[in-house]
């Protein structure tokens, strides 16, 4: 049984894709790039930023800084809003509260984002802890988020209970988080995941449904 549960937001908890994929053509727009197929944009979904601007488009650090200041100019008004939380997220929450396990959400948007679209979609009282990364850049990868994320919900004590924890996510970045950690991994395939991309990063379980998930974590 897992006691403590780390959470992606993006692809996990909520469908980002409107939201994120407008701001990023916003910030391209701004670059004199012109991208109307938000489908092609999906991959912007779930590692850091700056990280995608550079990988996807060829900017050097310094064209990727300004591209996600011109995101962020969209992002923190209209885009962190275009968002849903996906069908059966809240009732499984409550029943992971109710049944004294301890939540966490563990993203690499910046925290102070996640905090406000966890309240904005009612399901911040869930949650014990929330970590994301800064907005001045740190704390963007996985590994760093998980740690931070398990320092606060385990008190500093996590030397008997890595086999108590696990993170669930729908994309590499999540697994190889949890593997950096010792900790379980659960990918979610109804996220934004490239076929075979949980199983190669080796995720000890991949749920279809969120049904699924509530299964697998209410069940064992």
């Amino acid at each position: 049984m897992y006691d403590y549960i780390l959470f992606d937001l993006d692809g996990t908890l909520t469908d980002p894709k409107e939201g994120i994929t407008s701001c990023v053509q916003h910030a391209l727009d701004k670059l004199g790039i012109v991208e109307p197929n938000r489908d092609k944009l999906e991959p912007f979904i779930g590692p850091p930023l700056s990280d995608s601007f550079r990988e996807f488009y060829g900017f050097d650090d310094a064209k990727a800084k300004q591209a996600v200041i011109y995101y962020r100019e969209r992002f923190s008004t209209i885009g962190l809003f275009e968002n849903e939380v996906y069908p059966g997220i809240p009732q499984m929450l409550e029943e992971l509260q109710k049944a004294g396990r301890h939540l966490a959400v563990a993203s690499s948007k910046p925290g102070v984002f996640v905090t406000q679209i966890l309240e904005h979609f009612g399901i911040l009282p869930y949650f014990e802890v929330i970590v994301g990364s800064e907005l001045d850049g740190t704390r963007v990868k996985k590994e760093e988020v998980v740690e931070e994320a398990l320092r606060q919900l385990l008190h500093g004590d996590t030397v008997d209970k890595r086999q108590d924890i696990v993170m669930v996510g729908d994309r590499k970045y999540d697994i190889e988080g949890a593997k950096a950690h010792g900790t379980a991994s659960i990918g979610v395939a109804y996220g934004y995941a490239a076929e075979g991309e949980l199983e190669e990063a080796g995720a000890d379980m991949i749920v279809k449904t969120v049904e699924e998930l509530k299964k697998v974590l209410t069940t064992q």
